[in-house]
């Protein structure tokens, strides 16, 4: 058992909340990837609810936004990761790193083929 896995009800609550913001600022701040698509999602979000589409449509079109944030932490999370345990050039480190970057890649193709079959679709 870990040691920090002590806290129980409403207080684990809290400090799970705690850590959750702690890693967006880290994100927002040590990552220049999240904060692009951060911005990404400041100029889409709005768009959304400008554009005349069914409801389903306009969940769909943010959800594919934010889960765009969630993958770049998950990113970030592997490079961090492995970063810490050596930065010395290893095969197996270059491709958890470059999977990490193609699940984001991933990630914005499923962006521009969302919004691409609501508006033209």
């Amino acid at each position: 058992m870990s040691p920090f896995k002590g806290k129980t009800g409403l207080t684990r609550v809290i400090n799970a909340v705690g850590y959750s913001l702690d890693g967006l600022r880290a994100a927002f701040i040590g990552e220049a990837a999240f904060r692009q698509l951060v911005l990404l999602n400041v100029v889409l979000v709005p768009l959304a609810f400008w554009l005349d589409v069914a409801p389903v449509e306009r969940a769909l079109m943010i959800a594919v936004g934010l889960l765009s944030l969630i993958v770049e932490l998950f990113n970030s999370a592997v490079e961090a990761a492995i970063d810490r345990i050596s930065l010395e050039r290893h095969p197996l480190s270059k491709n958890a790193k470059d999977m990490g970057s193609a699940a984001q890649l991933m990630s914005l193709s499923i962006i521009a083929i969302v919004w691409g079959v609501i508006l033209i679709g």
